[in-house]
């Protein structure tokens, strides 16, 4: 057991955050330690007392704490756990805060835009952050890589479509998505990263980029482009890229569960089924846009570029299609390889699920700090407590015969084999992860029945918060006990 495992993990995850002031340092440990106690109370609440509170309110509000560098220390500890793995996800994803109900708050940007009975428009006002999670191969997030958050500037609604388009990329909001693609390749080094993003990174030059500084990725395709032009105004013998695929040869199929989906306001209720997907791959020529601003200044280069197109061929009637085209410079030869990158893109699912963690769980979007920058920095010391419970949930199902020393301190694995074990568990041995969060789920109310399934994101932390309230009623007894007589 090492002593930062045995004193605290956010003493560890900082230990070489500079924010010029060792009692700024020193702040942030004590802040991510009270938070990830309490993740889902509110400030005031998660502090031990009113003095712990102020000095909380007094860290988001001070302008010299950079957000940059705490970011930066965890995002080079989330680097260094990455070297163990042959091959990480790095995840991008957009998701956007809203604190419109907060009106004295100042410094927000416009998030969205919508009419009202009697208002032609109506601001939702909040601040958007396009974070980068580090995902293993078998799903286990590892923390973020890079992270901006920022106050959108509100765009004008009158300018033509064809003139936004003609603003090179690094004016547009889509050069996020560069920009997390170039700083994964700087902090990654040599460990192979795959950059993984939804259909909004259907970009020829976040392709591109990705080609010029070899970086592979795996996006998923949102328009039905024109492929395998010979010249840039070329008419005959193209195609668009479902007919190509859909005209490739089945390499295979396979059956997959699609569970249940509840009635949502955007959605309708889905039954759980079996369904069977069709694989095919191949080949193309990545052309770069007609328009594109560059055209003119200088010949941008076609990519070469692989699609793997997975579709359900005979879904049954009145049900959606399951389909997914993606794109990747990544090589694919066989059905086999196919399919273990169809498995990486459905782990995109987990960046979906720690911006989850953050809104449903831990409530930010309650927080009243009265800024926005001091939003941010309460929201970038947020998303590493969350990442870290999110992991809690997610170590079990991935890892777990590992050892619960490096999830727990000894006094903490102690105290819970004591209230959950009994004596069933040998006494100086600290048990395995699938059995320490089996205890701390049953803590927060899992019964553990084989119909139950695996314990949920809320249970665990019910059961986190109530080991922490016993492991610190143990404290209080033994140095009450050790100050009688």
């Amino acid at each position: 057991m090492n002593e930062a495992n045995e004193n605290s993990w956010s003493e560890e995850e900082f230990s070489r955050v500079d924010l010029g002031d060792k009692r700024l340092n020193k702040r942030l440990i004590n802040l991510c330690e009270s938070l990830s106690d309490a993740p889902e109370s509110p400030i005031n609440q998660a502090c031990e007392d009113w003095a712990e509170t102020k000095s909380a309110y007094r860290f988001f509000q001070n302008e010299k704490v950079n957000r940059s560098e705490i970011l930066a220390a965890h995002s080079a500890k989330t680097a260094r756990r990455a070297q163990a793995h042959e091959t990480i996800l790095a995840i991008q994803d957009t998701s956007y805060f809203n604190y419109t109900s907060h009106p004295k708050t100042e410094g927000l940007g416009e998030i969205s835009m919508k009419k009202g009975k009697n208002v032609k428009e109506i601001y939702s006002h909040g601040l958007a952050m396009h974070a980068c999670l580090a995902v293993t191969t078998q799903g286990l997030p590892l923390g973020l890589l890079s992270q901006k958050i920022t106050a959108r500037k509100s765009r004008p609604t009158r300018g033509k479509a064809s003139e936004r388009d003609q603003l090179p990329i690094e004016e547009k909001e889509s050069f996020r998505w560069l920009e997390s693609l170039n700083h994964t390749k700087e902090v990654m080094g040599d460990c192979r990263a795959v950059t993984v993003c939804d259909r909004e990174c259907d970009i020829y030059d976040f392709f591109k980029r990705s080609n010029e500084i070899g970086a592979p990725v795996l996006v998923r395709a949102s328009s039905d482009r024109t492929i395998n032009r010979k010249s840039r105004y070329a008419e005959k013998e193209v195609v668009k890229l479902w007919n190509y695929m859909m005209a490739r040869p089945s390499s295979g199929s396979y059956s997959i569960e699609i569970p249940h989906r509840s009635k949502s306001k955007h959605n309708s209720e889905r039954l759980p089924r079996s369904a069977e997907v069709t694989v095919r791959f191949g080949a193309f020529q990545l052309n770069a846009p007609r328009n594109h601003p560059q055209q003119k200044a200088q010949q941008l280069p076609d990519i070469e570029m692989n699609a793997i197109y997975v579709v359900e061929e005979n879904p049954p009637e009145g049900e959606d299609v399951i389909e997914w085209m993606l794109l990747t410079n990544l090589a694919v030869s066989s059905f086999q390889e196919a399919c273990e990158i169809v498995r990486w893109y459905s782990l995109r699912w987990r960046i979906e699920m720690f911006f989850k963690v953050l809104k449903s769980g831990f409530r930010v979007e309650a927080c009243r700090l009265a800024h926005g920058e001091r939003l941010a920095r309460y929201l970038t010391v947020m998303s590493i407590v969350a990442w870290r419970l999110f992991m809690i949930t997610l170590i079990a199902r991935t890892d777990p015969e590992q050892c619960s020393s490096s999830l727990l301190s000894e006094h903490e694995w102690r105290v819970l084999r004591s209230k959950s074990a009994r004596n069933n568990h040998p006494n100086n041995q600290p048990p395995t992860i699938k059995q320490a969060v089996a205890w701390i789920a049953k803590l927060g109310g899992h019964l553990g029945r084989k119909c139950d399934g695996p314990p949920g994101t809320i249970t665990l932390w019910r059961g986190w918060k109530r080991l922490t309230d016993l492991c610190e009623g143990v404290r209080l007894a033994e140095n009450e006990g050790s100050t009688c007589g």
